[in-house]
C-alpha cells in the first residue's frame, strides 16, 4: 500500500501492472506522482458522476473436470491454499461460480442427469431424482456429490457470499424427443405425462419441477443457487450433452413454467435468458420475447466465443432492467499474448463491462497440463489455473490475472462509472479503461493497452483537483489502480510452480477477435 502525497484526496493508493506476455504479473508499481499530463499520454478522466450498472463479481466454472482436480488431485493443504487464494476476499476475491446442472462435456464421470430412467419410461413425480449418492467427497460418492458439491462447500466456507449460477446441458433423455442426452434434440414440448390434460401434466411442467428439485437438493447441502439459465448454448447440437431451444421456446418456458415454479418455492432465484454466444442475438430480442415474457427473466447470459459483439445491443437495450452476465469463455492452451489479451483484457474486461456487463464467469477454473479431464475430446484447452495431474503443482494463466484484477481491486457492489476510452471495440485503437466506485467511496480502474508497444496514460478524477498521474501501460497489458481512505487488499500473487504443458492435441478452432 502506498500513502499518497498532499495532492491526493485519498490516503492510500495501490497500483499494479500486468504485461500481456506475463513478464509482469500484477506487479505492484510505485504510485505515480501528481503533476502535469505527459504530452504523449492519453488522458484518462475518471468520472464518478457518470453512474452505470452494478458490479456483481467474477469467477469461473466448477465443472466435474475442474472439481475432480481440486478434490481428487490436490492434497488438503494444496486445496486449502488454492481455494483461499482464489475465493478469499482478502486474496484473489473471486466471487462467482458457474456449475453444470447435470453433466457437461468437461466431466471425469460418465454422462448423467439427476433423473435417468430408460427412454419410454416416465418419472412424472421425479421419484428417482438424485444429485448423487454417498457422502460428499467420498471415493464412492456419485454424480455431483463426488467432486462438485464438496468443492463448493469448501468455497462457501471461505466466502459464503459467492454467487452460484447453474446451467443444464440437457434434460433427462426420457424428457427429450430423441431419447439421448447428446447431439441436441429438444424437450417434448406440450406432450402429456402423468394423468391429466392440464399444464401441470406436461413435460414442460415436469422439467420446471426438475429445476426446483435441484435447487432444493443443493440448499439442503448448504449451497444456495443464486440464478439459473434454462439451457447452455441452446443453438448448439453438440456431441456432448446438449439440447436445442429457440429463443421463443426459452421465453415461453421461462414465463409459463419455470418462473411460476420458482415463485412458489425460490422466488429470489434469478433466471437468465439465452446463455449462448452473440451469433444467437442476430435480431432484436423483441422479435422473440414479449415484454410480458421478459418480466419472468432477470437478465441476459452471454458467452464470448463469437461475435459480432455489438449484437449485445439487440438485447440489453430492449429490457434495460435486465442484468447482463457472462457465463462462459474457454481459456485456450496455446495463444499469442496479443490474442489472449484481446479476448480477456479487451473484449471481456473492457468492452463488455463498459457496455453493461454485470458479472464475468470464465469456463473451467482448473484443468490439468493436458487440458483434461474431458469426456468429449475437447482437449488442448486450459483452465484459469493449470494443475499438474501427478503432483498438484499450479500455474496461473493470463485469465487468472484478468479475474484477479477485478476480485482484488473492485469490491462486489461497486458501480461502473465513466472513464475515458480510446479503443472502440477492445482490440483496436488506443488505451481502454473501465472504472468503478465502491460503496465505501473508494475508486478503482483498469487501464488496458491493446497494442504491442507500451503506451502512456495520464489519469485524473473529475471533481477532485486537476492533477494528473502519469503511468506506462505495458504491451497487451493492464495497469490497475485502487484509491481509498482505508486499507486495501494488497495481497501478492504466489509464484507459479514449474512443470511442462502437454496439450494433446492443441485446440485450433478458437479465433480471437479481429482474426479470420
Amino acid at each position: 500500500m502506498t500513502t499518497n502525497n498532499e495532492s491526493s484526496e485519498f490516503s492510500t493508493e495501490f497500483w499494479t501492472s500486468t504485461a500481456g506476455d506475463l513478464s509482469q504479473k500484477r506487479e505492484q508499481i510505485a504510485t505515480p506522482k501528481f503533476g502535469d499530463a505527459d504530452q504523449a499520454a492519453a488522458k484518462i478522466v475518471i468520472d464518478p458522476s457518470e453512474k452505470h450498472q452494478d458490479w456483481l463479481g467474477q469467477g469461473a466454472a466448477i465443472t466435474d473436470s475442474a472439481a475432480s482436480l481440486i478434490w481428487g488431485v490436490l492434497n488438503k493443504d494444496q486445496r486449502d491454499s488454492l481455494l483461499h487464494e482464489l475465493f478469499d476476499p482478502t486474496q484473489g476475491g473471486f466471487s462467482t461460480v458457474r456449475v453444470p446442472l447435470g453433466s457437461c462435456d468437461f466431466s471425469s464421470q460418465d454422462y448423467y442427469t439427476y433423473d435417468d430412467v430408460p427412454f419410454g419410461e416416465h418419472d412424472f413425480k421425479l421419484e428417482k431424482f438424485s444429485v448423487g449418492e454417498g457422502k460428499p467427497g467420498a471415493p464412492d460418492a456419485t454424480k455431483d456429490l463426488k467432486y462438485i458439491v464438496p468443492v463448493l462447500q469448501e468455497i462457501l466456507k471461505i466466502n459464503p457470499a459467492v454467487k452460484i449460477i447453474a446451467s443444464p446441458w440437457s434434460a433427462p433423455a426420457w424428457m427429450k424427443n430423441t431419447g439421448h442426452l447428446t447431439f441436441g434434440g429438444h424437450l417434448r414440448f406440450g406432450e402429456f405425462t402423468g394423468n391429466g390434460y392440464g399444464k401441470a401434466h406436461t413435460f414442460d411442467a415436469v422439467y420446471a419441477r426438475y429445476f426446483v428439485r435441484y435447487i432444493e437438493a443443493y440448499q439442503k447441502l448448504g449451497i444456495p443457487i443464486y440464478g439459473v439459465t434454462i439451457q447452455n448454448e441452446p443453438s448448439n447440437a453438440a456431441h456432448w450433452p446438449a439440447m436445442i431451444w429457440t429463443p421463443n421456446q426459452i421465453a415461453e418456458f421461462g414465463y409459463e413454467y419455470l418462473r411460476p415454479a420458482l415463485n412458489s418455492t425460490f422466488p429470489a432465484t434469478k433466471i437468465y435468458f439465452l446463455d449462448d454466444s452473440f451469433h444467437a442475438l442476430d435480431q432484436p430480442i423483441t422479435n422473440n420475447v414479449t415484454p410480458v415474457q421478459a418480466s419472468a427473466f432477470d437478465g441476459l447470459a452471454v458467452h464470448t466465443y463469437t461475435g459480432p459483439y455489438p449484437y449485445l445491443f439487440n438485447a440489453n437495450r430492449a429490457f434495460p432492467n435486465w442484468q447482463v452476465i457472462m457465463t462462459e469463455r474457454r481459456c485456450m492452451m496455446e495463444e499469442t499474448p496479443e490474442d489472449a489479451a484481446h479476448i480477456m483484457f479487451g473484449i471481456i474486461a473492457n468492452w463488455l463491462v463498459r457496455n453493461g456487463l454485470n458479472m464475468i464467469n470464465l469456463w473451467n477454473i482448473a484443468l490439468d497440463e493436458r487440458g483434461l479431464p474431458n469426456a468429449a475430446d475437447s482437449t488442448g484447452r486450459r483452465g484459469v489455473v493449470t494443475i499438474d495431474h501427478t503432483t498438484g503443482k499450479v500455474q496461473r494463466n493470463l485469465e487468472y490475472y484478468m479475474l484477479r484484477n477485478f476480485g482484488q481491486d473492485v469490491p462486489v457492489g461497486s458501480i461502473v462509472i465513466g472513464s475515458s476510452n480510446y479503443t472502440p471495440d477492445g482490440f483496436t485503437g488506443g488505451l481502454g479503461s473501465v472504472a468503478f466506485l465502491a460503496p465505501d467511496g473508494s475508486i478503482s480502474a483498469h487501464l488496458y493497452n491493446p497494442t504491442g508497444q507500451p503506451l502512456k496514460a495520464a489519469v485524473t478524477i473529475n471533481g477532485y483537483a486537476v492533477n494528473w498521474q502519469n503511468v506506462t501501460v505495458p504491451a497487451w497489458g493492464t495497469v490497475t489502480l485502487h484509491k481509498a481512505n482505508h486499507a486495501v487488499n494488497e495481497s501478492k500473487v504466489p509464484a507459479d510452480d514449474h512443470f511442462k504443458l502437454n496439450p494433446t492435441p492443441a485446440n485450433t478452432d478458437d479465433v480471437a477477435p479481429g482474426r479470420k
